[in-house]
């Protein structure tokens, strides 16, 4: 398995860039968003996280700028009717972190505004990744995702966490934060779905 690579970017052009790596040019496909990130370095030494994809008829390199954009594609592609084009489509979409966001919050409505990903796929998407929500790795130092600053996942996910802790599973945590305030703090959003879920009981 080749789990990544680093070479002189020589290509950038629509699905895919090509990368010269001990003489050799490499076509790697990759998401819009990590092609965005590689324009205007040509010439320059890149580092990218790659997936072998192997067909009977064809071997496919797939780059991602970060661990947690290849985690995710591959959680994608184990998907009932997930091939790698729509994998790279969605993460072409949004950044990792708010498409996280959307499988914690059941926000079939992110998907279905991906070019491509109907109503059923859509909430296929949302409930086979759902039980991988949280478990992406941490993003390591150096490496950079779309959107810069914190990830806006965490203090959901951090509050969904404090909630399980607290007695809650994890689907009625998920339930009580349900039409938090976007961005708020951990604490205000604990005390949002407590209160909520004191209600509901």
């Amino acid at each position: 398995m080749i789990a990544s690579l680093r070479g002189a970017l020589r290509l950038v052009d629509g699905d895919h860039a090509v990368v010269e790596v001990g003489g050799l040019g490499l076509e790697v496909l990759a998401s819009g968003r990590t092609l965005g990130g590689l324009a205007g370095r040509l010439g320059e030494d890149v580092s990218l996280h790659t997936y072998l994809h192997v067909r009977e008829d064809a071997l496919q390199l797939f780059g991602f700028r970060s661990v947690r954009e290849r985690v995710f594609f591959l959680w994608l592609i184990g998907v009932s009717g997930v091939g790698p084009k729509v994998a790279l489509a969605v993460l072409s979409g949004y950044p990792v972190e708010e498409l996280e966001l959307a499988v914690a919050r059941d926000d079939v409505k992110k998907f279905e505004s991906i070019p491509g990903i109907g109503r059923k796929l859509a909430q296929r998407l949302v409930v086979e990744l759902g039980d991988k929500v949280g478990k992406l790795p941490s993003a390591a130092v150096g490496e950079a995702d779309a959107a810069s600053g914190p990830a806006p996942t965490d203090s959901f996910l951090a509050a969904r966490s404090a909630l399980q802790n607290l007695g809650l599973s994890l689907r009625q945590a998920e339930t009580a934060l349900r039409g938090a305030p976007e961005g708020a703090p951990l604490e205000d959003l604990v005390k949002f779905a407590l209160a909520r879920d004191r209600g509901a009981t």
